[in-house]
């Protein structure tokens, strides 16, 4: 580059500041991101032999809580007659597994007839959350020493 001569403008762009707001924006966003994503509040039955459910985003979850709102993932769904639609095309058509999550005290019920629109649908495998006896236990001590 040539030296520049008084009076003239540099036409040149600094991009330092630039990309040091970005990377910060980026850290701001990588830690907050987790925080955001909440699931639903859910009370699990317990059982002593639990699975780690699958990390890979090929799977939904159809959640029944205990005031009877059902949820398949995040989304509410309004009318138990809905459902089947639901499952149809965002489960069975793009071949993603489904894991059913219902409150303890959700009536037995309920369950049966989610899992039959379920089974009327065509989705063969089904999982079901459950929540690890000794976890519970862990937990709860946990919180009655946090009071």
């Amino acid at each position: 580059m040539q030296a520049s001569q008084p009076g003239r403008f540099v036409s040149e762009i600094n991009v330092t500041p630039f990309v040091d707001v970005m990377l910060v924006m980026l850290i701001i966003f990588m830690v907050a991101t987790p925080m955001m994503s909440e699931g639903l509040d859910v009370d699990l039955p317990q059982t002593k032999q639990v699975e780690v459910l699958p990390t890979e985003s090929e799977h939904m979850t159809l959640t029944v809580r205990r005031d009877g709102a059902i949820f398949l993932d995040e989304y509410r769904v309004d009318d138990i007659e809905q459902l089947e639609g639901f499952l149809q095309s965002l489960v069975k058509e793009k071949n993603k597994s489904l894991f059913l999550q219902a409150d303890k005290e959700v009536p037995y019920g309920v369950v049966v007839d989610v899992m039959g629109r379920i089974k009327a649908v065509g989705i063969e495998k089904l999982g079901v959350i459950a929540e690890n006896v000794e976890m519970a236990a862990a937990a709860a001590k946990q919180a009655s020493r946090s009071r």
